[in-house]
């Protein structure tokens, strides 16, 4: 199993970057479970040929920006058994790109999630998450709001989400891509 503390920071974008058609990129789908969960901390995913089982809890306190996370490798049949026990699901493009000067993953959302689209910065420690300027083509830092987090937009529409994060004034995005 691994084990890693992951320094992040999650933002909701004002528009969908240049270049992006252009970055590398893989569909993820993510399964939140148990699907009876408010908010869902357990998250089954497939990236690619990939299939892994994690478990994400903050380090200290309510504090999302530093996270624990357990990480276990799954084969696909595995996978395939686990997600049939919730219904909290999404489905995403992530794009790798460099913004800003900076490693950036630019999850861009399908499906009832259509016109969600955030940027994630990691980090390699507290020092370098807290010197991190935001960028301008950034709408908002959502680091520390729930109504972002996967197991939350778990099993979720854009339209059971758009009235918590109008708040920073946030548009649907096009996914023309």
């Amino acid at each position: 199993m691994a084990t890693e503390i992951e320094y992040e920071k999650t933002y909701l974008l004002k528009s969908i970057p240049d270049g992006i058609a252009k970055a590398k990129s893989v569909i993820i789908r993510d399964v939140l479970v148990p699907d009876t969960a408010y908010h869902p901390h357990l998250r089954l995913r497939n990236r690619g040929d990939d299939y892994m089982i994690t478990k994400k809890c903050p380090v200290s306190g309510a504090d999302s920006s530093v996270m624990y996370e357990y990480t276990i490798e799954l084969e696909k049949e595995e996978f395939n058994a686990l997600t049939s026990c919730s219904t909290k699901d999404f489905v995403k493009t992530r794009y790798f790109m460099v913004l800003a000067g900076h490693p950036a993953e630019v999850d861009v959302y399908h499906g009832k999630l259509e016109g969600l689209a955030v940027v994630d910065f990691e980090f390699n420690s507290e020092a370098e998450k807290n010197a991190f300027e935001t960028p301008d083509f950034v709408l908002a830092d959502v680091t520390q709001d729930e109504s972002i987090a996967g197991g939350f937009l778990a099993g979720k529409s854009i339209d059971d989400i758009m009235p918590l994060i109008e708040k920073y004034g946030y548009k649907k995005l096009g996914s023309n891509l």
